[in-house]
């Protein structure tokens, strides 16, 4: 076609030819029925490619959806000789391809402001179910004004109508040095895709170089998927706050759901984020109980008595409150409040009784316990302690101890050398000695025992029965008794 010589469908005047590619030319034309400079892009005769042209259809129903000051606008959409056109807005200015060549890296302050442009396009785009899938520098363009603008989009992606990406199974459609991983897996292209190569963009303005780069296809796509990107200020990128190198990394991450949607990124990088300076503190908000003690306290000296001084109060910041937060801090409150007031009334008394109560009870049930099981000390068989005191005889002979002494002395003869000294007194086995202390006038008096025998008092010195003893030769010949029984022997 000819410069001015050439007026399609009656009002677009062709000018200058201002860039061609695999599937059409874009020219500089004039609408002369409305009097503006416009952009046209003309699609290059494909009588045999019907994928071309339903492409191109495409891509002017993928930008007339849209409407947003980052997004290159469509305006007409037609067909003339045999040929589709597109009319879209004209950009005054270069891309970001053209300004990589000519000046290389830029400062990190610019790179910024791009990024948040460039992010609130795609959030447009991703809000409508579009996603672009070729984001790279030759795609985002820059006005005179320095207003970022997406341009084509002719093999974008409609989210509601995953046919309409016009691939082939297996075809991977897009540029690779900014190919998402998962796209590089054969995958379905998402909006995290789109923030991937927007990532990819970003960090070769900061540093002049892509992330990644390789001689073949393969290698490079390889990277893509396994590699991790150098961080850039270990490429010698001066002035990157560290906020913005994590947040770029992030973009880079392998896995998509890793990385931030477009409206976060837009957010972000507009908001001043990207610099790494600490967040305001939230607004002075008053406590949630008025303190009335504190004009009481002595304002003795301290470490902070003059900063307190000069400065009044120090200012109190409290995180922000949910709804479920003041309450629960009234219900504390109402507690707190409601203890105090029990304290000392009718109701603490009548614990108390009851608390005393329990005491008691459990003291009495205590102590029959102890009773019941206690063991019983004049069981027979058990021999209490006998030990001589001085208010009481160690060994006192009873009536029938006497009488059975005196009538062993008047049987006769026989009866004597039978009773053997101290087996008539011993007390049996089995038996409870008599130790009880009897009064001196009421005590009968005792019989004298015979002679062989031995005196209680004895018997208790030597603490038991004596065994019998033999008889002396001198003192048998004065015993009558003794003489007679050897003589009838």
């Amino acid at each position: 076609m000819r410069r001015g010589r050439v007026l399609l469908a009656g009002r677009y005047r062709l000018d200058v030819e201002i860039g061609r590619g695999g599937m059409g030319e874009v020219w500089r034309a004039y609408d002369e029925t409305l009097a503006r400079a416009v952009a046209l892009k003309l699609l290059l005769p494909q009588d045999t490619d019907a994928t071309a042209t339903s492409r191109f259809r495409l891509e002017a129903q993928t930008a007339g959806r849209l409407n947003h000051p980052n997004v290159v606008g469509v305006l007409d959409f037609g067909e003339y000789d045999n040929r589709l056109y597109l009319v879209m807005e004209l950009v005054e200015g270069d891309s970001l391809a053209g300004v990589l060549n000519g000046s290389g890296a830029l400062p990190a302050e610019q790179v910024a402001d791009l990024a948040a442009q460039a992010s609130a396009g795609l959030a447009a785009a991703h809000g409508q179910g579009i996603v672009h899938r070729d984001v790279k520098p030759a795609n985002l363009l820059l006005d005179t004004n320095g207003t970022l603008k997406i341009g084509d989009f002719g093999i974008a992606r409609f989210l509601d109508d995953p046919g309409a990406a016009l691939t082939a199974t297996g075809q991977i459609v897009g540029t690779g040095l900014y190919l998402a991983p998962e796209r590089a897996l054969g995958k379905q292209a998402g909006p995290a895709s789109d923030m991937y190569s927007l990532g990819c963009v970003l960090y070769q303005l900061l540093s002049g170089r892509p992330p990644f780069q390789a001689d073949t296809a393969v290698a490079l796509l390889h990277q893509h998927l396994d590699s991790a990107p150098v961080p850039p200020r270990e490429l010698g990128v001066a002035g990157l706050p560290p906020a913005f190198e994590n947040y770029l990394l992030g973009l880079l991450a392998k896995q998509p759901e890793d990385r931030p949607t477009a409206q976060q990124a837009a957010e972000w990088f507009a908001g001043g984020a990207w610099r790494g300076l600490p967040e305001p503190l939230p607004e002075a908000s008053p406590p949630l109980r008025p303190r009335t003690t504190s004009a009481a306290m002595p304002a003795g000296p301290g470490p902070y008595a003059g900063a307190g001084a000069g400065a009044g109060n120090p200012t109190t910041y409290a995180l922000p409150a949910t709804p479920g937060h003041r309450s629960a801090a009234r219900a504390a409150q109402a507690g707190r409040s409601g203890r105090s007031r029990g304290r000392g009334g009718p109701g603490n008394r009548s614990r108390l009784a009851a608390t005393a109560a329990a005491a008691a009870l459990f003291l009495a049930a205590m102590l029959i316990g102890m009773r019941w099981f206690s063991p019983d000390t004049t069981t027979e068989g058990t021999e209490p302690d006998a030990s001589p005191t001085a208010s009481s005889p160690a060994a006192t002979p009873s009536t029938d101890s006497a009488s059975s002494s005196s009538s062993g002395s008047e049987d006769g003869p026989g009866a004597g050398p039978a009773a053997g000294p101290g087996v008539a007194d011993a007390p049996a086995t089995g038996t409870v000695a008599d130790v009880t202390p009897s009064a001196p006038a009421a005590s009968p008096t005792p019989v004298a025992p015979p002679p062989g025998a031995a005196t209680p008092t004895q018997e208790a010195g030597a603490g038991g029965p004596e065994q019998p003893q033999p008889e002396k030769p001198g003192q048998a010949g004065n015993d009558g008794e003794g003489d007679d029984g050897g003589d009838d022997d």
